[in-house]
């Protein structure tokens, strides 16, 4: 962390160093022009058009570092921040949208085991510990009966850090928590504990506001470009106040008057997914020369979000 301190003048920003959210996470950042070079074996990254420096560091402890405040802001999982209970130290900009699973409760399929109460006094092994902890915690209180919570019986919590899947297997345990279904392992889920996405986070008092404001108004602009495409087309001014019934945009489409008085160029962004539809409903109008184009980024008012 030697090299951190001799940053003063630049905010910290914590990025998963590997794994699932790492890929996902470079072309975020390159969407949002923030423009750095990682050396080789060097988890600290200077970024070259702006005062911040990217920190690489396992996804698990980035909710920690945003909380105690050793990073400004941050991109890590809900599970992870819900894990380190940092949840009250830290603020929620936005959700990614990607990253996205299930942390479950699962069993073998030939176990017999068809109701997650059943596991309750059992041994579970997860790489989850805390809201395992807190989940059968709640199961125990619920099912376990008053002479059984005074023989101190209870579910046991186990953690393992890898091959959770293979831990029913081996004997190591009756049930997991993991944040896949491992079909491939012969198990299946019984209740889902939560449900998660890669997130934003900041600390509640970072080092530059405007400076986090700003990254996470370019990192929404790029989520929103993914959800969105640019349509064009040209329709006659007696149609216009139907066409523009079907693509109304964020808040008003483009109109643009053509050299023939009786017509006009129409643009508005509209969901990607409904592309196809709104192309159908605008050709039975009467609009022509209908256009598509890509978003690479974009800002958009929340109620087009």
């Amino acid at each position: 962390m030697d090299l951190i301190n001799k940053l003063p003048d630049r905010l910290l920003f914590g990025i998963p160093k590997k794994g699932r959210l790492y890929e996902h996470c470079l072309s975020l950042l390159g969407g949002a022009d923030i423009n750095f070079h990682r050396r080789n074996r060097l988890d600290i990254a200077l970024v070259q058009n702006l005062p911040i420096a990217l920190v690489f560091l396992p996804a698990a402890d980035i909710p920690k570092y945003v909380g105690e405040g050793n990073v400004d802001l941050g991109i890590t999982g809900q599970d992870m921040v819900a894990e380190s209970e940092s949840g009250d130290k830290i603020e929620e900009i936005l959700e990614l949208g990607f990253g996205k699973c299930k942390l479950q409760v699962q069993v073998p399929v030939i176990g017999g085991v068809t109701k997650v109460e059943e596991l309750v006094g059992k041994r579970i092994v997860t790489s989850f510990e805390v809201l395992a902890e807190k989940y059968f915690g709640e199961l125990d209180e619920k099912y376990l009966s008053e002479e059984q919570r005074k023989a101190g019986v209870k579910t046991r919590i186990e953690f393992v850090s890898g091959s959770v899947e293979a831990a029913c297997a081996l004997g190591l345990a009756d049930g997991i928590e993991s944040g896949e279904t491992m079909k491939a392992a012969g198990l299946h889920p019984l209740s889902t504990v939560l449900s998660t996405q890669a997130i934003l986070i900041c600390n509640k008092n970072p080092s530059n506001p405007s400076l986090v404001s700003k990254i996470a108004s370019r990192i929404k602009g790029v989520i929103a470009a993914q959800k969105f495409v640019l349509l064009n087309y040209n329709v006659q001014r007696v149609h216009l106040k139907e066409v523009t019934k079907v693509t109304p945009g964020g808040q008003a489409p483009t109109i643009s008057p053509l050299e023939d008085d009786e017509w006009v160029e129409v643009q508005s962004m509209i969901n990607k997914y409904e592309v196809a539809d709104i192309m159908d409903k605008l050709e039975e109008i009467g609009a022509r020369d209908i256009l598509v184009f890509k978003i690479d980024n974009c800002r958009v008012n929340s109620k087009s979000v």
